[in-house]
């Protein structure tokens, strides 16, 4: 089910993110933090953040799509990087773009973005949690 995403004229205009999101369905979906583990809980992209969001953000579109929904359907994103600071925006949106061009899906959802002093364990960069709702 498509989610409409509304940047109402009365809030900043962002370019990556959308401030509302409106569904209608009935059933919720919580996903879990996604972190960078394949599918076998092997790491991915150590000391990489571009590597690593990639990788949560195909964990969360998998967890999605085993719901047996899509990643429209998503209406919002909660991302945790370690030690953030505005220098690692860049490498972030590299790993985010490089995860839409593969999964063929639109990131742009309302994302809240927090910087944390540790993560679940220590090889962590970002964890990448989202909620979902379908018809």
């Amino acid at each position: 089910m498509p989610v409409q995403l509304l940047n109402p004229s009365t809030l900043p205009q962002p370019e990556v993110y959308a401030q509302v999101s409106v569904a209608e369905g009935s059933r919720l979906v919580f996903i879990s933090g996604q972190v960078a583990r394949d599918a076998d809980g092997t790491p991915v992209g150590p000391g990489d953040l571009a590597a690593q969001a990639e990788q949560a953000y195909a964990n969360v579109h998998a967890a999605v799509t085993a719901a047996g929904g899509s990643f429209d359907d998503i209406v919002k994103l909660t991302i945790y990087v370690v030690d953030w600071e505005p220098g690692k925006m860049a490498q972030l949106g590299e790993g985010a773009v490089r995860a839409a061009q593969r999964l063929g899906i639109d990131l742009v959802r309302p994302i809240t973005l927090l910087g944390v002093a540790a993560l679940g364990e220590p090889d962590l960069l970002i964890e990448v949690e989202a909620v979902a709702v379908l018809p």
